[in-house]
């Protein structure tokens, strides 16, 4: 695959809005980031791109050739990514967070209706639809509502198993469907590292910024501290990993990797069905609160809905609306790629 791409103005802005998505998709339990890039176009670049971040990379950054480091790891197009995907998680995801809580139902039946046209999307481009890929459809199938069924554990602040979380957690960029965020909910720790932490690092960056140093002698906040980066190290490592591994199948199995995907995206609509209720964590008949005195999310109980109420039917007009967007995505696909 060729990195090297000449990008106008109007590619590095799509480009970054497309980041931005990416970064909204992965703070919502459910929704997956890598779906995003798989249905606008640069989900091949973005894991080949991790995958030139290797050896000779880094014998390119320890001999001080810096230059040729950027455009070896094609890293004009992973800063473009990146930023979108960050500027996402201060701005879009907190407005994101705004709907969830005051218009929840209509929030996840837009994302219902986006992951069923990333459904049609990959389903109509995707050519091979022989025994032995029908054969990894299901399984992927199987996989995703198997994932979307198990019982969520307890929060576990341990930092070799915070690391984990990170690895683990940032596979919702690399694998289309998995939700790496509602991955996290299952490990125990959403609200600790995509919450709590969060919190805690943007404070600490405001109070830098003003020249307030005061949090070193807090231990409290060096251990949320601790958290984050231990987070964002089993991250980054896991980026690189998970990348290097998808390279090698996507290579040698393309077809069967694209077929896991259509049924593990498929077995997961379930993450995003709108008609849930949440059920939170209790010790003792009261609720568990995180550090900001909210009820910690533990996981959601599904039901059917009523097609007497009004809602139901705004509702799936949201749905609707979800799946038009990726069909014009499909239909625009060749013009924005």
């Amino acid at each position: 695959m060729e990195l090297q791409k000449t990008r106008t103005l109007q590619d590095k802005i799509i480009l970054f809005l497309k980041g931005l998505a990416m970064g909204a998709a992965n703070k919502v339990p459910g929704v997956s980031g890598g779906i995003v890039a798989f249905v606008t176009g640069f989900y091949e670049e973005l894991i080949y791109s991790f995958n030139k971040i290797n050896y000779k990379s880094l014998k390119l950054v320890l001999n001080g050739r810096f230059k040729s480091f950027f455009t070896y790891t094609n890293a004009h197009f992973l800063v473009i990514i990146f930023s979108g995907s960050l500027f996402s998680y201060f701005t879009v995801s907190l407005f994101l967070d705004f709907l969830l809580k005051n218009y929840e139902l209509y929030v996840w039946s837009l994302f219902f209706g986006l992951i069923i046209g990333s459904v049609y999307y990959i389903a109509k481009n995707f050519k091979d639809y022989s025994v032995k890929c029908n054969y990894y459809i299901f399984i992927g199938i199987a996989l995703g509502i198997a994932i979307s069924l198990l019982p969520p554990a307890k929060e576990n602040d341990n930092l070799a198993f915070v690391f984990l979380c990170g690895i683990i957690g940032v596979s919702g960029m690399t694998l289309p469907g998995l939700s790496g965020s509602f991955i996290l909910i299952l490990l125990g720790n959403y609200v600790l590292l995509l919450v709590d932490s969060v919190n805690v690092l943007a404070k600490t960056i405001s109070e830098i910024f003003t020249g307030n140093f005061e949090f070193i002698n807090n231990p409290e906040r060096i251990k949320y501290l601790k958290i984050i980066g231990a987070f964002s190290t089993g991250s980054a490592f896991g980026l690189v990993i998970t990348s290097h591994i998808l390279n090698f199948v996507l290579k040698r199995w393309h077809n069967i990797v694209t077929a896991i995907i259509l049924g593990f995206i498929t077995g997961s609509l379930g993450n995003v069905w709108p008609w849930k209720s949440k059920i939170y964590k209790m010790h003792n008949d009261s609720f568990v609160l995180d550090s900001s005195g909210n009820k910690i999310l533990s996981n959601y109980q599904r039901y059917f809905p009523d097609f007497t109420a009004t809602e139901t039917y705004i509702a799936i007009v949201f749905i609707l609306i979800g799946i038009s967007v990726l069909v014009w995505i499909e239909r625009k696909g060749n013009k924005i790629k």
